[in-house]
């Protein structure tokens, strides 16, 4: 977790050295929002680039391992879908789809597409088991197309059976691993006197769910993105400069 008092007070420390501007908590809330989702979305793009190089044995240098850290903060594991096998609102990217067959016993499922599964009724050998089986993603019918909904998974079993979640008995047949969205970061305030004085309690102010290492990376993205609010270019490219070397060195 990162402390979201600490960023907005290092941003406004930072934007108003030399009297450049002030950031209103309404603009920074908006600001840490989309800094957020720009540190979370990067992750991504890394874990490509670094598959492609060799990682290192030194502990708590490694940079492949550090990066996983920072995703984990965002991962679930094991997570039991209902009957209808939706998934969770906040699932972003759907990781493994598992069939449990309970006692401790779990298969992981196949991903397919629905014409993949279609063709393999016609090869005895391909078509699922509750053993083997396999998934489709498909959106919730009569969905509106402007609505954000992740969707639910079909998972096939034995002679095509259609697995269900869960059960009358309680047991959920379907567990599914996924990466979740951020959520909505917001620094809580109270207006005394005309100023914005921070309220820290549960419910009025939200921190960031990032690994602590990427407090000062928040912070950076926050100013880059508030050098625009107060219209001050110098500040844009010192949040650039600063952006960069810290990539220089996580290389």
């Amino acid at each position: 977790m990162v402390n979201i008092d600490t960023v907005y007070q290092r941003v406004l420390a930072l934007a108003n050295k030399e009297q450049r501007g002030y950031i209103t908590p309404l603009e920074f809330n908006l600001l840490a929002n989309q800094a957020s989702l720009t540190v979370f979305e990067q992750y991504f793009y890394d874990r490509g680039k670094l598959a492609m190089q060799p990682g290192n044995s030194t502990e708590y240098s490694d940079t492949d391992s550090m990066l996983d850290e920072k995703i984990f903060q965002f991962n679930f594991t094991g997570v039991p879908l209902p009957n209808n096998n939706t998934l969770p609102m906040e699932c972003y990217r759907l990781g493994g789809v598992f069939h449990n067959l309970g006692n401790g016993i779990i298969y992981e499922a196949e991903a397919v597409s629905e014409k993949d599964r279609i063709s393999r009724n016609e090869a005895p050998l391909l078509q699922p088991t509750d053993t083997r089986p396999i998934y489709t993603r498909r959106r919730r019918p009569n969905t509106p197309q402007n609505q954000v909904r992740p969707g639910e998974v079909d998972v096939y079993g034995d002679n095509n059976r259609l697995i269900s979640g869960g059960s009358g008995t309680g047991i959920r047949f379907v567990l599914i691993d996924y990466i979740a969205r951020p959520h909505k970061v917001e620094w809580g305030y109270d207006v005394v006197g005309e100023k914005a004085l921070h309220n820290g309690s549960v419910g009025r102010t939200f921190h960031f769910d990032h690994h602590a290492s990427e407090e000062t990376t928040l912070v950076m993205k926050v100013l880059e993105l508030a050098g625009v609010i107060i219209e001050d270019a110098q500040v844009v490219q010192y949040a650039n400069q600063a952006s960069n070397q810290t990539v220089q060195q996580q290389k």
